[in-house]
């Protein structure tokens, strides 16, 4: 679906979670001479120096203006487009899920996958150069290839342990703390 053969997870971006069905979500898939434009934009500047040599980067793009439209039509009855309704802005949440669906199926299709940010200072250039509309908002980018470390990282040191972080029930004092029980940040 993402024009890389190599690259399966498009088929399961669009099939997660949408709030009303609103499907807000789009896709800037890049590659070739595509990626040295992102890259020269600035785009790239949270991203490690091996992520430059991935073939794919995905950006997940998410429209609030779908979901506002969405839910002002005559089955939801938000017909005023308030945003003070959503406990949360779905718009980003959804399109979040759907980039976490790329990584999941990247990687258990045996390719690399890191998601990283596009630095606030970047995202002009960035929507200057690829045409993105003013209603769509980045919230991020994926990079996708093979893995381009020497050795893979074992970060199970800095892994919050899974009582810090799951409740059952009631919260439990103590826990809420970032690094709690692990002394990392």
């Amino acid at each position: 679906m993402f024009g890389c053969p190599d690259a399966p997870g498009g088929r399961n971006a669009v099939r997660g979670p949408s709030a009303g069905f609103s499907q807000g979500q789009a896709f800037l898939v890049l590659t070739g001479e595509d990626l040295t434009r992102f890259w020269q934009a600035g785009a790239g500047a949270a991203a490690g120096d091996s992520v430059r040599s991935a073939p794919l980067i995905i950006v997940p793009m998410s429209c609030k203006r779908a979901y506002l439209d969405r839910y002002a039509l005559p089955d939801k009855g938000w017909t005023d487009r308030g945003e003070g309704r959503w406990p949360v802005p779905f718009w980003h949440i959804d399109t979040g899920m759907a980039a976490l669906l790329i990584l999941l199926t990247e990687v258990d299709e045996g390719l690399a996958a890191l998601y990283f940010g596009i630095v606030p200072e970047a995202e002009r250039p960035f929507r200057e150069a690829f045409g993105v509309p003013e209603d769509h908002e980045p919230i991020g980018a994926i990079a996708i290839g093979h893995n381009a470390e020497a050795a893979p990282r074992d970060l199970q040191a800095r892994r919050r342990p899974a009582q810090n972080v799951i409740h059952h029930g009631h919260w439990r004092s103590g826990s809420a703390d970032h690094d709690a029980g692990n002394g990392q940040e």
